[in-house]
């Protein structure tokens, strides 16, 4: 074949995968997420405090409780999920961002960065019962229950802090190489994944020797910050904070498989494994709910609340839990049922 014929043989393929992608991108918009949400609002609850920011939340199935962490007010809400009644204020948790209840352990942790140390608190008493040096920065925390130990992303110090669970000690710090977004665990492989989201990269550390066994790059991947194993299917969901799409990564052929647009900042994700669905939570108040089977689907994409970026979701009532810090002047923890596309 010569120059000119291999020339218009090249501008007729890429014609053709020009018209084939303009297809693809009609067809995805066809069959879009709906601009309505598939939720019923069960209750708006009133929360005491400010309205400043709040963080992440963690329910205790076994007691029954929801920790809220309120970072503008550096104190932890405690809600009793059953009366639904705020029964503890924990404060002295200077701007606290993570927290996690630990049922293994009848503990809860929360990452305090205005101290930069990880505060342990006794789900019995909700007392502080320790506190722990977490970095420079410590953020999203991981619990891998057969090493019995706390990982913490440290964001701004690029490390993974590990605490000693037993002990409520720091026994290592991982160097990660850029700057730590979530870290989950995953129980099928028994390993725990940090984002890596100034290296658009996905780490996989083994608790038994604390050692990074994979570093997975993630094509399309921008600030990914978000983070959660959904094990069943094997598949990590990352939410990217700064292009806001969500990728979907496959756990077993380390490879991104689908992605998905999301609204403006997104930040924490939660599932509801008995339904099958996955929300994302972003800071402009946008909730994306996806469907999860062989593929991911996109079914929702509407504003939930100004500036609900938080959810958190019961295991036994599969209520999912949105705190608002500033719902028509209060602060308001909004409790929600996923109806059904």
């Amino acid at each position: 074949m010569n120059d000119r014929s291999a020339g218009a043989w090249t501008g007729t393929l890429l014609g053709c995968a020009a018209f084939a992608s303009s297809l693809l991108l009609c067809l995805e918009a066809r069959a879009g997420p709906d601009h309505t949400l598939p939720l019923s609002i069960v209750a708006d609850l009133a929360l005491p405090g400010d309205t400043s920011r709040f963080d992440y939340a963690s329910v205790d199935a076994t007691r029954h409780r929801l920790f809220v962490a309120h970072l503008g007010a550096s104190e932890i809400l405690v809600i009793d999920t059953q009366t639904r009644d705020v029964v503890a204020r924990i404060p002295d948790v200077s701007r606290v961002h993570g927290v996690l209840a630990v049922e293994q352990l009848d503990r809860v942790y929360a990452s305090a960065t205005g101290t930069n140390e990880i505060v342990a608190i006794d789900a019995a008493t909700l007392r502080i019962v320790a506190r722990i040096p977490g970095g420079r920065y410590p953020d999203g925390m991981a619990f891998a229950p057969q090493r019995r130990k706390l990982y913490v992303s440290d964001e701004t110090g690029a490390a993974e802090t590990v605490i000693d669970a037993e002990s409520n000690r720091r026994v290592a710090t991982i160097e990660l190489g850029g700057e730590a977004g979530n870290s989950q665990y995953d129980p099928a492989s028994g390993h725990v994944f940090v984002n890596v989201q100034s290296r658009n990269e996905l780490i996989e550390i083994d608790p038994a020797t604390d050692a990074i066994v994979a570093r997975n790059h993630l094509p399309g991947a921008d600030g990914n910050h978000g983070l959660l194993i959904y094990p069943h299917r094997r598949l990590a969901l990352i939410a990217c904070e700064q292009n806001n799409r969500l990728l979907v990564f496959d756990l077993a052929a380390r490879v991104v498989t689908q992605t998905f647009p999301l609204g403006a900042g997104p930040d924490v994700l939660a599932a509801d494994e008995h339904a099958g669905v996955v929300y994302v939570a972003s800071e402009s108040g946008v909730l994306d709910i996806f469907h999860v089977d062989s593929k991911v689907g996109h079914l929702a994409h509407a504003r939930l609340a100004p500036n609900a970026h938080v959810v958190a979701v019961d295991p036994q009532t599969h209520l999912a839990y949105f705190p608002i810090s500033n719902l028509a002047g209060h602060p308001v923890l909004r409790l929600a049922r996923y109806t059904g596309r």
